[in-house]
């Protein structure tokens, strides 16, 4: 299926395992998009809306999930998020960074859970109504060294599964990347935080001079 988010501005999405650094750097580029004057907002999957936030708090921290519970709660989640925050703001024009999106669940109730795939695609599907990312940056980093930066706080119901489980979530997000390499764009998360934040200004800010340029062909042509 075809990206849908080409109402407007572009639909920006960060994913990583546990420890990568996404989180940081989709907030630096929110901050210069806005200190750019670009139109944009940031959300969180799950954490964008109330409800994400309540259900996200209950599946870090409840031993007693099934895997079809935890894929069919974050999708209730993400579903809302589509409908109340992401789909408005693209419409209206306004640059799209969210912290995770439906590769998550493909990641790490799919691959890591061993859900089968076509079943998360098709509730991914549904949940989002077929809204895809424009561009996908992928903050890849070996598990264990990506644990070992959460360091010796309490950690969650993910960071505490075995290193088996965050091999597999990183094998899927791989394979995704190598699928789709016209979206997704994998960068190296051991690097500095500033090499990082560069280099995702470059594909970014390439990306919105591209559509920049198709706009302007496009009404020139109208």
């Amino acid at each position: 299926m075809h990206s849908v988010s080409r109402q407007g501005a572009p639909f920006i999405v960060f994913e990583g395992g546990d420890g990568s650094g996404k989180t940081t750097q989709a907030r630096l580029l929110f901050r210069r998009l806005q200190r750019t004057g670009i139109p944009s907002i940031f959300t969180r999957d799950p954490g964008g809306t109330d409800l994400g936030r309540q259900i996200e708090r209950w599946l870090k921290r409840s031993n007693d999930v099934m895997p079809r519970n935890e894929l069919l709660l974050f999708a209730a989640s993400r579903s809302l998020l589509t409908d109340r925050v992401i789909r408005p703001a693209l419409y209206s024009g306004k640059v799209v960074v969210c912290d995770r999106y439906a590769p998550s669940s493909t990641a790490y109730q799919g691959y890591g859970r061993t859900i089968d795939l076509e079943l998360v695609e098709t509730i991914n599907q549904s949940a989002t109504g077929g809204l895809r990312p424009d561009l996908v940056l992928l903050f890849d980093i070996q598990p264990e060294e990506g644990l070992a930066r959460k360091g010796s706080g309490v950690a969650d119901r993910f960071q505490e599964e075995g290193i088996a489980f965050h091999n597999r979530v990183r094998v899927g997000y791989l394979r995704m990347a190598a699928a789709a390499p016209e979206r997704w764009t994998v960068l190296d998360a051991t690097l500095p935080r500033s090499t990082l934040s560069a280099s995702v200004w470059d594909r970014v800010s390439g990306m919105l001079e591209s559509l920049k340029a198709t706009e302007t062909t496009g009404a020139a042509i109208r």
